[in-house]
């Protein structure tokens, strides 16, 4: 028995998509977990998502659809976390590559389904950007999900949409998603969450983490990435909800516009017309900013000095816990840095992990 599952925005949604296995379906023969090589710019120094020619050692799965083996490597200087998520996790890790846009998404996915059969089809999203309109104002990475979205509800099989954390990433706030969300289908618990416990201990994402720490029972206000945006950690944060595929697309106009793309440079334009911007784009200029960036040393005096600075002022905006990005970019250190900083703070202070999660400490009497 398959199972299929598409990771709706590539990086840490395929990590929620080996817990969602693990709870929903338990015991069965593992899953394919379908989703982009898009680690962002902490992970891979070059903006966009990776296609096949960027690793070696891929091991076709159909015609149109290559697998990321344990053995499998990007290419210098590309990065990805694919490879060790395979070495890690107990199923297939299959490449999305949208490239072609839309149109060649949902030709690798009607590939993947006539190739597997599958006993299901889940397209999962944490946080639920997947479905924004477009135009909300903390909307940041909309392209990757609604290209999911678009090819999805063009393949001729029954596609399952599942929201998980409604929130958590930061792009939508819950109240948004209210009137589109539909029943709950399972609530994450702490056992749930340990089948990707390793991963978590050195995988970037955010959003995973907080739905991780709210299904542990962790609850308060998390401040992420660099923007510093505050995320609400509550009780349903560990929820996953089903959601109409027409409503979804009803409400995306990106994912609407671009189901008929063949390029992903077309799908970009549509996000600059509708939405007024490419998260590529950001990616892009972000890139050439790291790239002059003077790299620095971890100092621990000046980690200490930093920290307790930004502990006390994350206190007074209200926040109990950050992920270890955030603390990593308002020290202004380079994402290659992050794990041994995060290594660091967990020796230093073990009180203060909550995990995957820093906590912020109350303040001193």
């Amino acid at each position: 028995m398959t199972r299929l599952i598409v990771a709706a925005g590539g990086g840490g949604d395929a990590v929620a998509a080996a817990m969602l296995h693990a709870a929903l379906y338990g015991d069965e023969d593992q899953a394919v977990i379908l989703t982009y090589a898009w680690d962002r710019l902490l992970i891979d120094p070059l903006p966009g998502p990776r296609r096949p020619a960027d690793f070696t050692g891929l091991k076709r799965l159909t015609p149109a659809v290559w697998a990321v083996p344990a053995q499998a490597r990007p290419i210098a200087p590309a990065g990805s976390t694919l490879p060790r998520l395979a070495a890690e996790l107990p199923h297939t890790f299959a490449l999305l590559d949208p490239y072609q846009g839309a149109e060649g998404i949902t030709h690798q996915l009607e590939d993947l389904v006539s190739h597997l059969a599958p006993e299901s089809i889940d397209l999962l999203d944490v946080g639920g950007d997947i479905l924004a309109r477009g135009d909300e104002p903390t909307l940041r990475s909309p392209l990757a999900d609604a290209l999911t979205l678009a090819a999805c509800c063009q393949v001729n099989a029954p596609v399952r949409l599942l929201v998980a954390g409604p929130g958590l990433d930061g792009e939508l706030p819950p109240a948004d998603l209210a009137d589109v969300l539909g029943p709950v289908v399972h609530t994450f618990t702490a056992s749930d969450a340990e089948a990707i416990s390793s991963v978590l201990e050195w995988h970037p994402s955010e959003a995973t983490a907080l739905l991780a720490a709210t299904a542990r029972g962790v609850r308060g206000t998390c401040e992420i990435r660099d923007a510093g945006l505050p995320v609400p950690l509550t009780d349903e944060g560990p929820t996953v909800h089903e959601v109409d595929l027409d409503d979804a697309i009803s409400r995306n106009h990106l994912a609407r516009a671009i189901m008929a793309t063949a390029h992903l440079d077309e799908a970009e334009a549509y996000s600059r017309e509708i939405c007024g911007y490419s998260e590529i784009d950001y990616e892009r200029n972000k890139a050439l900013w790291l790239k002059d960036q003077q790299p620095t040393q971890l100092d621990p005096a000046t980690v200490w000095t930093q920290l307790n600075q930004f502990e006390a002022e994350a206190r007074a905006r209200g926040v109990t816990h950050t992920t270890f990005r955030r603390i990593t970019e308002a020290l202004n250190l380079s994402g290659s840095q992050r794990n041994d900083l995060r290594q660091f703070l967990i020796n230093s202070r073990p009180e203060q992990y909550d995990w995957p999660l820093w906590r912020i400490p109350e303040p001193p009497e």
